[in-house]
């Protein structure tokens, strides 16, 4: 019987953040098709008793702890000429267990999961390889070096995960991007795309669960007056850090001056210093919650102001599941396919339309429903799990016997 190896550079669950969400409905799936084999890091207690998920759902799995010094990873990365992405995520314990893993079981099949743990495929496997890149990771670093941070060390691995990501869609059978979007940006920065086989699989939402109708408003929101914008996300990664510093001293700001009462509350994980040092004046700054949902159903409005933003963003389909009004930058919009003024209120990058836009729904709370409802059902509609992940089937293909890249 087929079997297949699923390597991730996070432990999938909880699913509580965008690139565990997208790997934890991955892995679930693949374990339908076939026996499935995993390996993958973890970082913080969280993800060590996500460990327990993973045992469960596997037939056999090797979780290595990821403790390497950000530091040693850059001089390994120096002295090897690779990306500092890829030492950082470079294991002995882990090389070890692919390869015993791979001569003791029938494997037909390796599912990467983020172009870090690419380098875990041997040369000689001569099975199938389908490889998750998410989003085009390189351009990411570029466009951090272009807007001036860090911008030798952003340059330098921007431009040797460019040559990793077309290493990788040469070797793979398959090379999966979250957009059609990161796609064509994908294919546009390869030497020779006709190499490369580029696929699409969209992020999808659990409906369910982000259901208004299951969600209790927090009460500490309901009672107070506002009205109340919402920005969700990791706020120790540096495109979120950005967006809701724009959120409160761009809009926030422009806004608060004729409503005395509004509130912006910024929800998610290990705020950092730059942004707890905002709270206050109407700001409220809530590190890690529980539950998401609550926040976002007291939200008279969502704000994504993302400037720098790749692939499909979570936050966004979260919000449209909810019902609730969204406001966002045409980079929050990327891979979404929605109408502005129908399923979201308004994709702009100007402190003063967002306000004016707002203003105008406010005063016509009817519009405000109608768009909500058009949102979930857009979300509906396009972003099921079952049907984003539908096509894994034939990218998996475990009864292929002649893979492309076979020796």
């Amino acid at each position: 019987m087929s079997e297949i190896l699923f390597l991730a550079h996070r432990v999938p669950f909880p699913p509580n953040r965008g690139d565990k969400i997208r790997s934890a409905h991955l892995l679930e799936k693949l374990a339908k098709l076939a026996p499935v084999h995993v390996g993958c890091f973890a970082e913080t207690d969280e993800d060590r008793e996500g460990g327990k998920d993973v045992a469960a759902l596997a037939a056999t799995h090797c979780v290595v702890n990821r403790s390497k010094p950000l530091v040693l990873a850059g001089v390994e990365a120096v002295l090897s000429r690779k990306p500092v992405s890829l030492t950082a995520f470079h294991s002995a314990r882990l090389e070890n267990w692919v390869r015993e893993t791979l001569t003791n079981r029938p494997i037909t099949t390796i599912f990467v999961f983020s172009g870090q743990m690419g380098q875990y495929i041997p040369d000689d496997f001569a099975g199938r390889i389908v490889i998750d890149l998410c989003d085009v990771d390189s351009a990411k670093f570029e466009n951090y070096a272009d807007t001036g941070q860090r911008v030798w060390l952003n340059s330098r691995e921007g431009r040797l995960l460019a040559l990793e990501e077309e290493r990788l869609a040469k070797r793979a059978d398959a090379t999966i991007l979250i957009s059609e979007n990161e796609a064509a940006l994908f294919r546009s920065r390869l030497d020779e795309p006709s190499k490369a086989n580029v696929q699409v699989i969209g992020n999808g939402i659990d409906a369910e669960f982000f259901d208004p109708s299951r969600a209790q408003v927090h009460p500490e929101l309901a009672s107070r007056p506002g009205p109340h914008f919402v920005f969700t996300g990791q706020m120790d990664y540096p495109p979120n850090e950005q967006a809701a510093l724009w959120a409160i001293d761009a809009f926030w700001i422009a806004y608060k001056g004729d409503q005395p009462t509004a509130e912006m509350h910024i929800v998610g994980r290990n705020p950092t210093g730059l942004l707890e040092g905002k709270a206050g004046n109407g700001v409220t700054i809530w590190g890690e919650v529980p539950d998401v949902r609550p926040f976002i159903a007291a939200a008279d409005c969502v704000v994504v102001p993302l400037s720098i933003a790749r692939g499909v963003q979570n936050k966004v389909l979260e919000a449209m599941a909810m019902a609730r009004p969204v406001m966002l930058t045409s980079q929050a919009a990327t891979g979404i396919d929605a109408r502005d003024g129908e399923h979201w209120l308004l994709c702009a990058a100007e402190a003063q339309a967002m306000k004016t836009r707002f203003d105008a729904m406010m005063v016509d709370p009817l519009n405000a429903q109608e768009i909500g409802a058009n949102g979930r059902q857009y979300v509906l509609n396009h972003h099921d799990w079952d049907a984003m992940l539908a096509p894994l089937d034939m990218l998996v293909d475990i009864g292929a016997e002649e893979p492309r890249n076979a020796a």
